[in-house]
């Protein structure tokens, strides 16, 4: 029998946020994947890296603040830094769980770089904010080297552009390690933003919506399905208001008439559902299910979370 290949894209609460913390989350989250890999599934893990990325972003320019005569580190290394350690906490957490099942399926993270388009109206709009509270006098040092300040509460941070995926670069390795047998962790906080230039690729300025990430390797490695698991047990319209309305399922174009109606938060559950539609396309085949990690065993089963559909 054929196995189900499918795609799960970890959220923030998956992780946490410091190294305890993340190491802890790891721990966890793998007990809910490792359920899907025993009903076997094929399966790519991927997931957020923004409170990571962060730390890292802010570390390396307080080292560069404290030694001027070393390089300031670029974002696109700073991305490359947080799917290494996440990739490393996840699959020894992955691997031990696994083991202790009876289960010997080899698990592997490939640093993956996805390409963006130059010219991307979010190189000319970022919204993204990145790295530690500056003063006004190092904003403006900012803003002299090219980069993006925004004010914030006590001071200024860097913000940086969220352009489209385009493609992902290791995909054959990818599919390769999949047709092999392993559980994949690929596309880590989107995947490293990179700009074809020739043969060569540079690292952009930027960071890509993980969602968006998620639903161009469920596409590539032709997934049926794709999982996101975020801190809500279901989409709901009117989400945080007296008229919350939760959602059993939700089709391709009613989708797309509540995110242009503004139904579904920034940054929060419409990245989720422009993914979701992105995926799901024209094909009758693909779905989505949105819902909690801990409840990603009975949503399966149909018992809760979201099902997004043609």
């Amino acid at each position: 029998m054929k196995k189900k290949k499918i795609v799960v894209a970890l959220g923030h609460h998956a992780l946490g946020t410091t190294l305890p913390q993340q190491k802890t989350g790891v721990e966890k989250t793998v007990k809910a994947v490792a359920d899907l890999i025993g009903d076997d599934y094929e399966v790519v893990i991927t997931h957020g890296n923004g409170p990571q990325v962060g730390m890292i972003h802010m570390a390396m320019a307080e080292f560069c603040r404290i030694y001027p005569e070393y390089t300031a580190t670029p974002m696109s290394v700073c991305s490359a830094m947080s799917q290494g350690y996440i990739g490393y906490d996840l699959q020894n957490a992955m691997r031990t769980e696994l083991l202790n099942r009876g289960v010997y399926k080899p698990v592997a993270t490939i640093l993956t770089q996805v390409t963006v388009d130059p010219y991307d109206d979010a190189f000319y709009h970022p919204t993204k904010i990145i790295g530690r509270v500056m003063s006004a006098e190092e904003a403006e040092a900012e803003e002299k080297k090219g980069n993006y300040v925004t004010k914030v509460e006590g001071g200024y941070r860097r913000i940086v552009a969220a352009p489209k995926p385009l493609d992902i670069v290791e995909k054959d390795a990818i599919r390769a390690l999949l047709d092999a047998g392993q559980v994949v962790i690929a596309c880590g906080g989107g995947g490293i933003p990179v700009l074809a230039q020739g043969n060569h690729l540079k690292g952009a300025s930027a960071v890509i919506e993980k969602d968006l990430a998620a639903a161009k390797l469920a596409d590539l490695v032709d997934a049926e399905e794709l999982i996101i698991l975020t801190d809500v047990e279901k989409v709901c319209l009117g989400h945080g208001t007296a008229k919350e309305q939760p959602l059993d399922e939700l089709h391709v174009e009613q989708a797309k008439e509540y995110l242009k109606a503004g139904e579904f938060g920034a940054g929060a559950m419409e990245p989720k559902i422009q993914a979701a539609i992105d995926f799901i396309g024209n094909s009758a085949i693909r779905k989505v299910l949105i819902t909690k990690l801990n409840m990603v065993k009975a949503a399966i089963d149909g018992s809760t979370g979201t099902m997004i559909r043609k």
